[in-house]
């Protein structure tokens, strides 16, 4: 790898033991990847993945103090992914004592953040993109991020490079202001090499069909054709939220850090089928192969036939358009059956700043008459509690299917089920 002479001083330690070790380390990364040089990240677009102060990670806890001890921070302010408790979220006595354990350090964590430099106490979201959290990058930016659903949506919607890094070292390079460049950053590593044709007879849900393609090309990079017939080619509210969901379980259902969608994404746009890669493979969607996917997921309930008990929405953080979507809907099928209240507890998750947002509308009274929880909390987190995990929860979220015990189901199953039907 070739450094420049700031980067060599740096480690040779003009800017202390603890910065030399950090660019040390990047540069350990890179190498390992065959980085050719270090190249700087863009001002004003920080996240990290690690916001969680569970106990078993004790070691992070005392890198920080390492980190503050020597006067280092984030070369920006940064967002931070959801925090993992939120009192509201239904709970009972023994869950919510594991949770102070579990989670015990979070308090002490949130300080180290705040010296390190985190943005404010409300800067909490996997979706640190959307407008409403002030943090969206530009189409080209280098961004130091580890967040899989973020990576995935800054390099595909937006056209900012990111690696799929780790946890540290996405704060490592944040500190620095360098990370190695290759990979997603590249050219070359931003070639699609597989063709994916989708020819579903209705438009297709964003989480079975980015399950799909995950599953499919693994770490690969897909040029979809066909989308558009369904969502079209303007960015708008409505297909931010798409992306964003069918993203996110690109990513966790494989590990895809870039998609590219023909005549929707900005490099599918500027560069078409010059994109394409040699030697190319294909991979074709149709109804039946949604539904194979579909019911190729297994249910690992203690008893799968068990009535779901809760029910998440939002993994990644609802979009403020979904949340106002969501509410109607569930709003108008309460009313087709004559009810008025969900009948398994739901929580709906969105950024804190959305929130705010949402309860100056009408719609956050209506929400809350039906008995949904609106919380800022990260699902994922809920359920790593041993005795939330025992639970039959459902959810839309291939994310939170894949990662947890949790029974995915699609967004008309979701409405029917919570408002007292059988899927």
């Amino acid at each position: 790898m070739i450094l420049t002479d700031e980067q060599k001083a740096i480690l040779d330690g003009s800017q202390g033991e603890v910065m030399a070790k950090i660019l040390k380390t990047l540069v350990m990364y890179g190498d390992t990847f065959g980085a050719t040089k270090m190249v700087p990240i863009a001002e004003g677009t920080g996240h990290i993945v690690t916001s969680f102060g569970i106990y078993i990670v004790k070691g992070v806890f005392d890198l920080m103090d390492q980190l503050i001890d020597a006067n280092l921070v984030s070369k920006q302010k940064f967002t931070a992914d959801p925090r993992p408790l939120d009192p509201n979220v239904p709970k009972n006595l023994l869950q919510d004592i594991v949770f102070k354990v579990l989670y015990s350090p979070q308090e002490r964590y949130e300080k180290q953040l705040s010296k390190i430099g985190l943005r404010d106490d409300k800067a909490f979201s996997c979706t640190c993109y959307l407008k409403e959290m002030g943090n969206t990058p530009k189409k080209g930016d280098i961004l130091s991020w580890a967040e899989s659903s973020a990576v995935n949506y800054a390099n595909s919607v937006i056209g900012a490079r990111c690696n799929r890094n780790s946890g540290i070292i996405e704060m490592f390079g944040s500190i620095v202001g360098y990370v190695p460049y290759f990979g997603l950053l590249t050219d070359e590593g931003r070639k699609a090499n597989w063709i994916v044709k989708v020819k579903t007879s209705k438009k297709p849900e964003a989480q079975l069909l980015g399950s799909a393609i995950g599953m499919k090309v693994m770490d690969g990079v897909p040029y979809i054709k066909g989308l558009t017939d369904f969502i079209g080619t303007e960015l708008d509210e409505d297909t931010i939220g798409y992306l964003k969901d069918f993203g996110a379980a690109t990513a966790s259902n494989g590990s895809v850090g870039l998609y590219h969608v023909e005549g929707l994404t900005p490099e599918a746009i500027e560069q078409g089928e010059s994109l394409l890669a040699d030697n190319i493979q294909e991979y074709i969607i149709d109804d039946k192969e949604l539904e194979r996917v579909k019911n190729s997921y297994p249910v690992i309930w203690k008893n799968p036939d068990s009535k779901p008990k809760l029910c998440f929405m939002g993994c990644p953080h609802m979009t403020f358009k979904q949340l106002t979507d969501w509410t109607l809907a569930l709003e108008n099928k309460l009313k087709e059956k004559n009810k008025k209240k969900v009948s398994i507890k739901t929580v709906f998750t969105a950024s804190p700043y959305i929130i705010d947002k949402f309860n100056q509308t009408e719609n956050a009274e209506k929400l809350k008459n039906m008995g949904v929880v609106l919380s800022y909390i990260c699902p994922l987190m809920y359920m790593n509690n041993p005795l939330c995990a025992k639970m039959p929860v459902i959810t839309n979220s291939n994310k939170l299917r894949t990662y947890t015990s949790s029974k995915y189901y699609t967004d008309s199953e979701i409405l029917e089920e919570i408002t007292g039907g059988k899927c």
